[in-house]
């Protein structure tokens, strides 16, 4: 999913903000399902896209 995608899904299309609030939420979600959030294995980064969900472990 792209930064934008992810913004018009859960905030709105509506939503005038920062696409950065993702990243933050983002961080939140690892450091409560990862269980190394500094290496996350469940939500990659994917540099120049946005964000991978990759499931359980």
């Amino acid at each position: 999913f792209t930064r934008d995608d992810l913004v018009e899904r859960v905030l709105g299309y509506d939503f005038e903000g920062s696409t950065r609030t993702i990243d933050q939420h983002i961080k939140n979600l690892r450091s409560k399902i990862e269980r190394d959030p500094r290496n996350p294995y469940m939500i990659q980064t994917v540099y120049g896209a946005g964000y991978r969900f990759q499931g359980d472990q």
